[in-house]
């Protein structure tokens, strides 16, 4: 049988076993970490709340010949608050009534103190970014102009839009911001208006553009009842706090529910140690395999109303490529809500597998993949001028991802299959809208 490279066409045959090779890749490179990942981090178990690592990654070199030109990009908010002024009211009012009423063992009176002093500090800063979101942005793109200096050596221009969110638009700045100081010849038009919506939150309420895409459930929710799973954690972190919940606001759960959801979002607004011991990241990381089967569920339904953010990706990619376009990058800042549907539509280190086994999904998707900061690049490489022979790889998190796509040479795709791949996969689902 005659062999294929990046450089000669696949036959149909050939791309049915390389995408059942890159199938069966996938997951047995899930089973083997995702596990592992976790014991070696247990903090990846907030999932959503994790920060973005600063980790330095090594990347594959291109193929010779090939150097990069043109980046599209889309990538979450950083480290906020809380995003809802609720969940400090509630637990204002809960330990403020527990300390009245001498409620509160030790470990609860010490928790008391220090969010007292900073209550106020939270309330105010409700879904707002925080230094450590605007390091985070600093840090990717400072990470992107050393990792493909080629792109950005001459300067050229950027379009950068962003949600109408402010922890978005701050988040946009950091990034910008970096970018220029790591080269000033770099221009960059930062927007974020209701013109943009439509390639950065779709679904966002204030976009002119209407879209009405099916939501989709996940295969493995007819079989949830499998997932043998008993939920005690909240039953064991209430009596840390209160000798007695009696007549507290809340109830049990809903309060221990309230003191995770502080807990894992310490880290992101500087002020780890707040509880002391009162949960523990072993302790959440117990639980993990449950909230992710929930996230799972989050993040898959909604997948095709990023239809939008892909369509954006490959009409800009196009213009770039083809020079009616002068951009070197787009990028878009939004947010988890996106994000996350989005990996799951691209089919990212197979998040699209949607498994019927709920305990195949932890090998399927890891919600600590849509962190804060979370961020996907897609890197376009050619060789000289050539606007036919282009090859494009994915990062997820400023690590090569897979994709659903026929290669030989992983993890770069030639832009024309990405094309024509992600091209049948927006069209095969209906807007009901048009």
């Amino acid at each position: 049988m005659k062999t294929t490279s990046l450089f000669t066409l696949h036959s149909p045959l050939s791309s049915l076993l390389f995408s059942l090779f890159l199938l069966v890749a996938a997951t047995t490179w899930a089973q083997n970490s995702a596990l592992d990942e976790l014991r070696a981090d247990p903090r990846k178990a907030y999932g959503t709340d994790y920060p973005y690592s600063f980790a330095k990654v090594e990347l594959t070199k291109a193929p010779r010949g090939y150097k990069p030109f043109y980046i599209s990009h889309y990538g979450r908010h950083g480290s906020r608050y809380y995003w809802s002024e609720r969940l400090y009211i509630e637990l204002d009012s809960l330990l403020t009534k527990a300390h009245r009423n001498h409620l509160l063992t030790a470990e609860g009176e010490a928790f008391y103190t220090k969010f007292m002093a900073a209550k106020e500090e939270l309330k105010t800063g409700t879904t707002e970014l925080t230094q450590l979101g605007w390091e985070q942005h600093q840090f990717i793109a400072r990470t992107m102009y050393n990792n493909f200096p080629q792109v950005f050596k001459k300067g050229g221009n950027v379009l950068a839009v962003a949600s109408l969110s402010g922890r978005c638009v701050i988040s946009m700045s950091g990034f910008c911001q970096e970018l220029v100081q790591c080269n000033p010849k770099i221009e960059i038009r930062e927007q974020s208006s209701r013109f943009t919506l439509d390639g950065v939150v779709p679904t966002d309420r204030q976009n002119p553009v209407r879209h009405h895409y099916p939501k989709v459930k996940p295969r493995y929710e007819k079989n949830r009842e499998q997932f043998k799973f008993v939920d005690n954690l909240r039953e064991k972190i209430l009596p840390r706090v209160f000798t007695s919940t009696e007549g507290l606001p809340g109830n049990p759960h809903h309060i221990g529910s309230n003191l995770i959801n502080l807990y894992t979002s310490l880290p992101s607004i500087g002020h780890e140690g707040m509880m002391g011991n009162i949960v523990t990241d072993q302790e959440i990381a117990a639980e993990w395999e449950s909230s992710n089967l929930g996230s799972y569920s989050w993040v898959f339904e909604p997948q095709y109303q990023m239809i939008p953010i892909l369509q954006d990706i490959i009409r800009k990619a196009d213009a770039a490529i083809s020079g009616e376009s002068d951009h070197i990058a787009d990028l878009r800042f939004g947010h988890d809500t996106c994000l996350g549907p989005l990996t799951v539509l691209m089919g990212l280190n197979g998040a699209d597998r949607d498994p019927e086994d709920p305990y195949e999904v932890k090998n399927t998707y890891q919600n600590w993949l849509t962190c804060k900061a979370s961020n996907i690049q897609l890197i376009f490489y050619r060789k000289g001028k050539s606007s036919s022979d282009v090859l494009v790889k994915c990062l997820l998190n400023g690590r090569e991802a897979r994709l659903p796509v026929p290669t030989d040479s992983h993890p770069y795709y030639r832009w024309s299959d990405f094309r024509q791949f992600y091209t049948a996969r927006c069209q095969s689902v209906k807007d009901s809208a048009k």
